[in-house]
């Protein structure tokens, strides 16, 4: 019997399939390898449907993507197909539904996560070099299960997603959704005519937030979670009740009308916002904010300042609950590149960059002292220190640095407040 004939023969239900793929199973569910798979997965399918790049939607699919290859894995080695589709499944699908995409957003992203998927088999196999008696029987058997699989997604998935478009299609949450995503996308819509749509009044002064859970949890209590915590923020700072919008699963956006302009620019003061909710934000919510500003332009600006703040702090070191754009704008900017960012760091810095207590303890002297114009007296007041020990330790940075502080002064604050945002290096 030739080696073709043997591969032939060689039934996709066979014990000796079984137990090469009970290996791959074991091998591929450690917790590295499957996170590399879904990565890969994810990334296929983004390139393919940007949609999907959008931080919250890109959350909910990936929690997708890791429970489907769980179930799917866990299933191999089993002749019978009698899989139940994973909760988080159903939870993309609605999130779909609620950020307004049509369903063929939907249908595309399993088409293109099919092709993912076979094409990950495919350097699989050829990776893992299996015996050429079983590797017809071993691929036939995988691919099979995965068009089952996908298949039955697809169908079970569109009801979930009919289901809960049809729900929110009738609730008001639909028509502040739509009027929000129009005005986010720069379409032109008459004020007032939104303000009644939204229930909230465009023409005020805004502080727009995002908020969001360090966990990857999604379950129905979330979004109940994150909208107490929307509300019970704009009560903690004096604002009226917020318009608030799901993005996702463990995610919202928030805007909280500032009726008084004072108390607007009281917000807008650099740390202000951080003090004042300073221990009132609890895990697992975490708060990003814009800068306060009226009319609709403040509406737009503040909630892209709020998200870009989000970004700096899901990129940061320490996990802070509360952060404010005033307070990262010069990390997001210097951070947009972070080679380069990482580079300035250790130009400016050179010993100050460390992790150890020495170093840090310096790096706080220092923005101190640029924060305060440079005085000792200041310094010492804002630190809690005598202001002879500023001045050791001024002249001690300026040793180690090998320069004067006023040399290079502009530069040295925004190192300063890169290491602030993102943490030392590491590595």
């Amino acid at each position: 019997m030739t080696a073709e004939q043997s591969r032939r023969r060689v039934a996709t239900d066979s014990q000796v399939v079984r137990d090469w793929l009970a290996e791959y199973v074991f091998e591929t569910m450690r917790t590295e390898t499957l996170e590399a798979v879904v990565d890969r997965l994810d990334r296929a399918i983004v390139a393919r449907v940007p949609e999907l790049a959008d931080r919250d939607m890109n959350r909910d699919l990936a929690a997708s993507t890791r429970a489907h290859a769980r179930t799917m894995l866990s299933g191999l080695t089993v002749d019978t197909f009698d899989y139940a589709l994973p909760e988080e499944a159903h939870t993309f699908a609605r999130t779909v539904a609620r950020r307004g995409y049509d369903l063929r957003l939907l249908l595309r992203t399993y088409h293109f996560g099919m092709d993912a998927v076979l094409d990950y088999m495919t350097d699989a196999l050829d990776q893992r070099e299996v015996p050429p008696e079983i590797e017809t029987a071993v691929l036939l058997r995988l691919f099979d299960r995965a068009t089952k699989w996908v298949n039955m997604s697809v169908e079970l998935l569109t009801d979930t997603y009919m289901e809960e478009r049809e729900r929110v299609l009738r609730a008001a949450l639909n028509r502040r959704t739509e009027t929000v995503h129009a005005l986010l996308a720069g379409e032109e819509l008459d004020a007032d005519q939104a303000s009644v749509r939204l229930g909230y009044r465009l023409t005020g002064h805004h502080l727009p937030y995002v908020l969001w859970t360090d966990t990857d949890t999604t379950d129905g209590e979330l979004a109940a979670l994150l909208e107490r915590a929307a509300g019970r923020v704009a009560t903690e700072l004096g604002c009226a009740r917020p318009l608030i919008v799901p993005s996702g699963a463990t995610g919202m956006w928030a805007w909280a009308s500032v009726e008084d302009p004072g108390r607007a620019a009281e917000l807008a003061a650099p740390g202000r916002l951080v003090r004042e909710l300073d221990g009132r934000v609890e895990p697992p919510v975490r708060i990003a904010f814009g800068v306060p500003a009226p009319r609709l332009d403040g509406f737009l600006a503040g909630h892209r300042e709020a998200v870009a703040a989000r970004q700096v702090a899901e990129r940061g070191a320490g996990g802070a609950r509360v952060v404010a754009y005033r307070d990262v704008e010069i990390a997001y900017l210097a951070g947009a590149d972070e080679s380069a960012m990482r580079g300035l760091v250790r130009r400016e810095l050179g010993p100050l960059a460390g992790a150890d207590p020495a170093a840090v303890r310096l790096r706080e002297t220092l923005r101190a002292y640029l924060g305060t114009h440079r005085s000792p007296e200041a310094t010492a007041k804002l630190l809690g220190v005598h202001k002879n020990t500023v001045r050791y330790r001024v002249q001690r940075i300026e040793e180690l640095l090998g320069h004067p502080v006023e040399r290079r002064g502009l530069p040295l604050e925004v190192a300063l407040a890169c290491v602030a945002a993102y943490g030392v290096e590491t590595g």
